[in-house]
C-alpha cells in the first residue's frame, strides 16, 4: 500500500475509534465510502492512470475500502452492544446511583420465604392470585418457583441487619399466558429497612426512578390506597398517560395507569426476619420489568420477547447477552 493510501487508512481508523455514537460512525461512513466520500473519489481517479498503474492502485484501494468496512461494521456491533447494556440494565443503574445495591435468591423458593414470611399464609386468599408451579418438597416446607422476588428481601432481612438498601430484580413464574402475562417473566423490587424511612422517602425514590427510566421530568407519579399482605400501609403507584384514538403514551396527558405496588413493609414481616417493627421501618415497591419495558418502547405482546425471533431483537435492540454491570460487581 502506497504512502497516501496508508495514512488515509490511519486517519480513517482514527476517526471510527472516535466515534462515540451511531451518528457519528455513520458521519465518518459517509466521509469515507459515500458519494463523495475519500475513497470513492480515488477510485474515480483510476481511469487516469497507466494500466499497470491502475491495476496495483485499484488493488490496493479495494483492499483498503473492505478493511474500513470491516472496521465500521465492528464498531457498529461495539456501539450497539455498549447501547444494549445500558437498556437492559437502565433500572440497575438508575438505582446504583441513588445508593441501592442489587441483591439475588434462588428462583427455586420454599412455600415459607415466597408467601408465610411475607405475611401470607396458607389460607390467605392472596395465594390464588398468585398459583404457582410447585416442585417436590425437599424440606420442611413446600418447594415452589418463585412467583415475585420478594423472598430475596426476605432472604437479605434475615441475613443483613439494618439499615438495608437494596433491589432484586429477577425472574419470577406465575400460571398466566397471554398478551400481557407470561408464565415466566422478570420483576424489579426495591427494600429500603432503617430507623427513620417514612412514607414520603417511598414516593420520592419511586418518582426518581420512574421519571428517570422513562426520561419524562414531569412524568406525573400518584399513589392510591390499595390492600398487600406484606405492606401496611400499601399503595398503588399510576403514572401519567394517554389513551387517545386507541394509543397509549406515557407522560402528563391527563389519563392513569397502574404501573406496580408499594407500600411501608408490615410489621409482621419485619418480626418473621427478626427485625424489632419497634425500632426500625421501611419501604418495598416494585413492578414488571417486561410492563415497563412495553411501555417505552411501545411494545405490544409480551409473549414477544420469549419468542427468541432474532428479527424482533434486532429490531428492539436487544440480543440474547448477559452483559455484566458495574453496579453489580462487590
Amino acid at each position: 500500500m502506497s504512502n497516501d493510501l496508508a495514512a488515509l487508512k490511519q486517519e480513517i481508523l482514527a476517526d471510527i475509534a472516535n466515534a462515540k455514537d451511531a451518528a457519528a460512525l455513520e458521519a465518518v461512513r459517509v466521509k469515507v465510502l459515500g458519494k463523495s466520500g475519500k475513497i470513492t473519489e480515488l477510485m474515480k481517479t483510476l481511469g487516469t492512470l497507466a494500466p499497470d498503474a491502475r491495476k496495483e492502485r485499484g488493488a490496493a484501494l479495494n483492499v483498503l475500502k473492505t478493511e474500513i468496512a470491516e472496521k465500521l461494521e465492528a464498531k457498529q456491533k461495539e456501539l450497539a452492544t455498549a447501547g444494549l447494556q445500558a437498556r437492559i440494565e437502565e433500572i440497575i443503574t438508575i438505582c446504583a446511583a441513588m445508593g441501592f445495591t442489587v441483591a439475588k435468591g434462588p428462583d427455586i423458593e420454599s412455600d415459607y420465604n415466597n408467601f408465610t414470611a411475607l405475611n401470607i399464609p396458607p389460607d390467605h386468599p392472596a395465594r390464588q392470585m398468585q398459583d404457582t408451579f410447585y416442585l417436590p418438597q425437599t424440606g420442611e416446607h413446600p418447594t415452589i418457583l418463585r412467583t415475585h422476588t420478594s423472598p430475596v428481601q426476605i432472604r437479605t432481612m434475615l441475613s443483613t441487619k439494618p439499615p438495608i438498601r437494596v433491589i432484586a430484580p429477577g425472574r419470577t413464574f406465575r400460571y398466566e399466558n397471554d398478551m400481557t402475562h407470561a408464565p415466566m417473566f422478570h420483576q424489579f423490587e426495591a427494600l429500603v429497612i432503617d430507623e427513620e424511612t417514612h412514607m414520603g422517602h417511598l414516593k420520592g425514590c419511586a418518582m426518581d426512578i420512574l421519571r428517570a427510566f422513562f426520561g419524562i421530568k414531569d412524568l406525573p407519579v400518584r399513589f392510591r390506597p390499595s390492600y398487600f399482605p406484606f405492606t401496611e400501609p400499601s399503595a398503588e403507584i399510576d403514572i401519567g398517560c394517554s389513551r387517545k384514538g386507541g394509543e397509549l403514551k406515557i407522560g402528563n396527558y391527563g389519563d392513569w395507569l397502574e404501573i406496580g405496588g408499594s407500600g411501608m413493609v408490615h410489621a409482621n414481616v419485619l418480626r418473621n426476619c427478626k427485625i424489632d417493627p419497634e425500632k426500625y421501618q421501611g419501604f418495598a415497591f416494585g413492578w414488571g420489568i417486561e410492563r415497563i419495558a412495553m411501555l417505552k418502547y411501545g411494545i405490544p405482546d409480551v409473549r414477544n420477547f420469549f419468542e427468541a425471533d432474532l428479527r424482533w431483537l434486532k429490531h428492539y435492540g436487544f440480543l440474547p447477552l448477559d452483559i455484566p454491570n458495574p453496579a453489580l460487581k462487590g
